[in-house]
């Protein structure tokens, strides 16, 4: 297994991983009664029964051990698959989602996601640090039971650097937070915001990829989901995901989640050096919620263009009017 870079888009992909193409286990691996010779990286609440806990990823993308070693081939590069890959199981019950947990449930899985970026960016060899949850067969979830996951890798995925050049210019040029500058508009204009909680608003992106996507991001400006500012509170937070979630799934079968935060602060060389220089300034972190749509949305086959045949206005009214309920309360 290893990363070999597209010379053209620039991006790297894992090649030659013939054990993640295996079905789910049976029984769930990620029930306590069958996972009990695995040690884990974190528990939550600590000292007692558990309610979130982080396993290394059984088949991982990543490998802890060694350096990237970053060679030639030619004209390409490669390197090893050097990173990590850990599981967070969001709770102990296996019929139990997301979406149906208490507000001090998911804030739980949030601490979760935080703690576990925050230590991950202590190992230098890794730029950048994200949590992902698939929910749904149709989203290709790994197993029934609820979970995300967290990678750490040696590269920055080509969407965030596209992020962190477009922020870093916008800032150059307005010497403003382009993340700031939306939500602003789009809390003026009332047309696209699904909801909010304390500091935290969700809405459809003036520009969606496909019908009902979402994002939710604070209004108080910050670059590090895994670094509250003082007198943020996460509750808030958890209350918007839970009523988002629950909202989303009533107009599709499942979910693509991406936590997109900054890069590591200790990757000082080459580009990445520039975008530190404003970075705390220029860059927002936020969360992405792409939902699986029936497939006549007719996404473009190459995934560069997206073709969405609900506009953010409807999706962002439809999803107000629905009623997220109370789960888990």
């Amino acid at each position: 297994m290893e990363l070999r870079k597209d010379p053209i888009t620039r991006s790297w992909v894992v090649a030659g991983h013939p054990e993640r193409e295996k079905v789910r286990e049976d029984p769930c691996p990620l029930c306590p009664e069958n996972r009990i010779e695995i040690h884990s990286l974190l528990d939550l609440p600590a000292g007692g029964p558990w309610q979130v806990r982080v396993y290394p990823h059984f088949r991982p993308l990543y490998r802890i051990e060694g350096e990237p070693g970053r060679t030639a081939e030619g004209i390409y590069d490669r390197m090893a698959a050097v990173g990590a890959h850990e599981i967070v199981v969001e709770t102990p019950q296996h019929t139990r989602t997301l979406e149906k947990m208490s507000d001090e449930e998911i804030e739980r899985v949030l601490d979760a996601w935080a703690r576990r970026i925050s230590d991950l960016k202590r190992d230098a060899r890794f730029k950048y640090v994200t949590v992902f949850k698939n929910q749904g067969a149709q989203a290709g979830e790994e197993w029934p039971h609820a979970h995300s996951q967290i990678t750490a890798t040696t590269f920055v995925p080509r969407r965030i650097l596209y992020e962190l050049r477009s922020a870093r210019e916008w800032y150059r040029d307005r010497e403003r937070c382009v993340f700031c500058d939306i939500l602003r508009q789009e809390k003026r204009q009332a047309k696209r915001i699904v909801d909010n909680a304390g500091d935290y608003h969700a809405l459809c992106p003036y520009a969606s990829r496909v019908p009902y996507e979402v994002w939710l991001q604070p209004r108080t400006h910050n670059h590090l989901f895994e670094a509250p500012l003082p007198g943020e509170n996460r509750r808030y937070l958890a209350a918007l995901l839970g009523r988002t979630l629950r909202r989303l799934l009533q107009v599709a079968p499942g979910y693509h989640l991406v936590v997109h935060t900054a890069p590591s602060t200790q990757q000082t060389k080459g580009e990445l050096r520039e975008y530190w220089r404003s970075i705390a300034e220029d860059y927002h972190w936020h969360i992405e919620i792409l939902p699986i749509v029936e497939q006549r949305s007719k996404s473009y086959s190459i995934k560069e263009v997206y073709f969405n045949g609900t506009l953010p206005e409807a999706a962002a009214e439809r999803l107000r009017q629905i009623d997220p309920g109370n789960e888990g309360k």
